[in-house]
């Protein structure tokens, strides 16, 4: 799996917000999604300060939002926008950005959905295994991101659920 190059000269404490999508976008919808995130971030504002933000698709499945709040917060408001510009895709691409219930894990170079109460199956039958690369979506932050964000399921929070022993 190739390395993913998120942008540079973000703020470690910078906010990150992850959508996965229930299928994998093709090549023409990742294109006109970074476009409309690009002039999103572009215009993203908090109380009418610009607010340093990047968004784009990732591993044609993930749609992520980066803000650096050092010079400008990210208030509610502008928060919202950002919600506002994921459902509009949601509904322009007819996918789901909202089932915390389905987890990705990469297999074969590929993220996999699993509905959560199909784990254990997928565990004992060895499509999946303790080294399987989960993607963490829960991270909240760029440092997070970088270093928690793709993590082998023993070191997941699924882990102690499934008991699954590191």
């Amino acid at each position: 799996m190739d390395k993913i190059n998120f942008p540079e000269g973000f703020s470690p404490s910078s906010r990150v917000w992850i959508y996965q999508s229930n299928r994998p976008f093709n090549e023409q919808e990742v294109l006109e999604i970074n476009e409309q995130l690009h002039q999103f971030t572009a215009q993203w504002n908090a109380h009418g300060d610009p607010v340093k933000g990047w968004g784009g698709v990732v591993m044609n499945h993930v749609i992520i939002l980066i803000a650096d709040e050092t010079e400008t917060v990210v208030s509610g408001c502008s928060t919202d926008s950002s919600v506002r510009i994921i459902k509009s895709l949601e509904k322009q691409y007819e996918v789901n950005l909202f089932d915390r219930l389905l987890l990705g894990f990469i297999v074969k170079d590929k993220v996999q959905l699993l509905p959560l109460a199909q784990v254990p199956y997928a565990l004992e039958k060895g499509y999946i295994d303790e080294n399987t690369l989960y993607l963490n979506n829960t991270v909240l932050n760029k440092a997070d991101l970088d270093t928690k964000w793709l993590i082998p399921l023993k070191e997941s929070w699924l882990a102690a659920k499934l008991g699954v022993k590191a």
